[in-house]
């Protein structure tokens, strides 16, 4: 019997559109990306398992290269079980690496940074084929001011004010986080925001877009801006862009 074998840790990498689903998380009634790899595994082994990812993202958001990891007693080799999963998984959703790992791994605890990628439009028109994946933002705005701005947020700060509420946050909760690098830079059509850090708070990133927007059309300026990263007022920066132009690119580990 299985239960009877040795419990392994496994660790995959996931790749996935996030357009139709509600995000990471098993929510109830509701398809996300972590209940579609557990409903899979079962079906192969026909044992359940907890997928503990990396992080949560939200609905609508993408991810090249999520981190996440489960303990099993099934002895289905990594390279088989990869096939199986991606024979099974909808093609929105696709595991490129399945490895085993010490039994200590942790996707979340054990990460030690994330990139995360927002992809803004800036032309007319934008095509339908890419639509999906970007924020489409045909409007006045100055880009340059923006990407002045972006490296603003790196260093240690407390961002209570980029963070969308919460319940999981307690009074206590700390929201202090360390940016290693914020950039924007221009490539072609598009704006693209690429910030790395030991972790984000829930609508960071699409928060902190948002707000550097709001720098290109002049309602905020420098000083401003500087003023909210010492635990500013939510109400005082940008708007929560879309999710469909978010991308989780990489998560890292001292390994």
């Amino acid at each position: 019997m299985l239960a009877d074998k040795p419990e392994r840790r496994i660790r995959i990498t996931v790749a996935y559109d996030g357009t139709n689903f509600h995000g990471w998380q098993v929510q109830s009634g509701l398809v996300t990306i972590q209940s579609e790899l557990q409903r899979v595994f079962f079906a192969l082994s026909k044992t359940p398992i907890l997928v503990q990812g990396s992080g949560r993202t939200d609905a609508g958001v993408h991810a090249l290269a999520q981190v996440a990891a489960f303990t099993t007693a099934s002895p289905i080799p990594c390279v088989n079980l990869l096939r199986a999963m991606n024979h099974l998984l909808p093609g929105a959703i696709r595991v490129t690496k399945a490895e085993d790992v010490a039994p200590g791994f942790h996707a979340r605890h054990d990460a030690v940074s994330k990139l995360y990628e927002y992809r803004i439009f800036r032309d007319e028109m934008c095509s339908p084929f890419e639509r999906p994946y970007v924020y489409h933002y045909p409007y006045p705005a100055n880009d340059q001011e923006m990407i002045d701005a972006a490296p603003l947020f790196e260093g240690t700060h407390d961002f209570s004010a980029f963070a969308t509420f919460d319940a999981r946050y307690s009074p206590d909760y700390s929201k202090v986080r360390t940016i290693f690098s914020s950039t924007l830079v221009r490539e072609g059509p598009r704006l693209i925001y690429r910030v790395r850090g030991t972790g984000f708070l829930k609508h960071m990133v699409r928060n902190l877009v948002g707000t550097l927007i709001e720098v290109g059309k002049g309602n905020l300026v420098t000083a401003g801006l500087q003023k909210l990263l010492t635990g500013g007022s939510r109400a005082e920066c940008g708007p929560t862009v879309p999710p469909g132009g978010l991308f989780l690119v990489e998560v890292t580990y001292k390994d």
